[in-house]
């Protein structure tokens, strides 16, 4: 049988090419988010800000915790406990300011709450 499937040089060739794919798409995607990361203005400036996790409480109560629980640990929303550690504080701004995931709505504080609510979530 002379199946071209089975030789190994050409086994080798596809396994190279999509291992290069996967690379190539890998690094797009890294290269993207730090492209968009850095040419948000109010991200990049939100970043900048030290935030006060008191405040950011204070925000929370008051725009958040109606869905999120007031302690934060989930009531319509999910629980925001450790969500820091496994969401990017950039992930965390689009999140908030996005309205992306139904039925949370779109939500853009000024950048000095915005660092305020990342301040308090990273103490959750």
């Amino acid at each position: 049988m002379n199946n071209q499937l089975t030789k190994p040089e050409i086994l080798t060739q596809r396994i190279a090419l999509i291992v290069v794919t996967i690379l190539l798409a890998i690094l797009v995607g890294v290269l993207t988010i730090r492209i968009v990361e850095h040419s948000q203005p109010y991200m990049k400036e939100v970043l900048t800000l030290k935030g006060n996790p008191e405040q950011g409480s204070a925000i929370f109560q008051i725009n958040c915790a109606g869905c999120h629980g007031w302690q934060a640990d989930g009531l319509v929303g999910p629980s925001l406990q450790g969500v820091s550690k496994h969401k990017s504080n950039y992930g965390l701004i689009h999140q908030v300011i996005s309205g992306e995931t139904p039925p949370m709505p779109k939500f853009k504080p000024n950048t000095q709450e915005m660092a305020d609510i990342l301040s308090y979530l990273e103490k959750l």
